[in-house]
């Protein structure tokens, strides 16, 4: 068994880390230990326990809770933040690369300062890193990320009116498919199953395994059936009131449950 905590960390990402013996309790600043080095963070659950095999990786450790000192190193990080990713801006005018910023991140420690960006090809950034280690004085790693992760960095407004499902909760990216879609009955509509970055929506695939289930028990359209006004032909399903409409022989449609067929 392991302790483990949820945090939250200061790019918004909630991950699972080893609480070790620290008394934690939700609302804590921490300080976790991640890939890219040092984080500040906010413990949003007691501590927990969990079977190691149960793990998908590894976690980090929460190394200590965060001092007021480390508050304000966070704030001072962020104003760097800001004029790292102006002075950066300008370099890759001033190259004239082929990529877009999307947001720069200076460790707590400022052990290191990351840059991320998008592109459509590759980019020889070797000039632009030497740029920007001679005027920050530190470590620099330049990082490509793909249109999904830009808009759960950037965050925005999704077609529903809030806040988008991979800036305020989910964790990963899982498949999404056009399949999902036509399950539903959805218009297969790019601008309508679409969000922000121009992939299908990730809530496409919230409902689609009780679609699934729900179809089960509905005859596919196209399918002759009997009813008790004659026989017919499937022209609709509505999965979620379990009925089905019938175009008749005789003339006509019938719009009746499932069971009644």
């Amino acid at each position: 068994m392991i302790r483990l905590v949820l945090v939250k960390l200061v790019n918004g990402k909630a991950e699972e880390f080893d609480a070790t013996d620290l008394a934690l309790e939700p609302g804590a600043s921490v300080i976790v230990e991640t890939e890219k080095g040092l984080v500040l963070g906010k413990v949003l659950n007691p501590p927990y326990d969990k079977e190691r095999r149960l793990l998908v990786k590894n976690p980090g450790k929460v190394i200590r809770k965060a001092t007021p000192e480390d508050l304000e190193q966070l704030q001072r990080n962020q104003e760097m933040e800001k004029q790292a990713f102006q002075f950066c801006l300008k370099k890759i005018e001033e190259k004239g690369l082929n990529m877009k910023l999307v947001k720069t991140e200076v460790l707590l420690d400022r052990s290191k300062t990351l840059f991320y960006f998008t592109a459509e090809k590759r980019v020889d950034f070797r000039e632009l890193v030497r740029d920007l280690a001679a005027e920050f004085k530190m470590r620099i790693e330049m990082r490509q990320i793909g249109v999904r992760d830009e808009a759960k960095m950037v965050c925005g407004i999704g077609g529903c009116g809030r806040e988008l499902c991979c800036s305020s909760f989910l964790n990963r990216f899982d498949l999404v498919s056009v399949k999902m879609a036509k399950e539903q009955n959805l218009a297969l509509n790019p601008t309508k199953i679409s969000g922000i970055c121009g992939r299908l929506m990730c809530c496409l695939a919230y409902e689609y395994p009780t679609y699934c289930e729900l179809k089960k028990n509905l005859p596919k359209v196209g399918k002759s059936v009997v009813t008790r006004s004659g026989k017919g032909k499937i022209i609709r399903q509505n999965v979620l009131n379990q009925t089905v409409t019938v175009e008749l022989e005789e003339g006509g449609e019938v719009t009746i449950h499932a069971s009644e067929l």
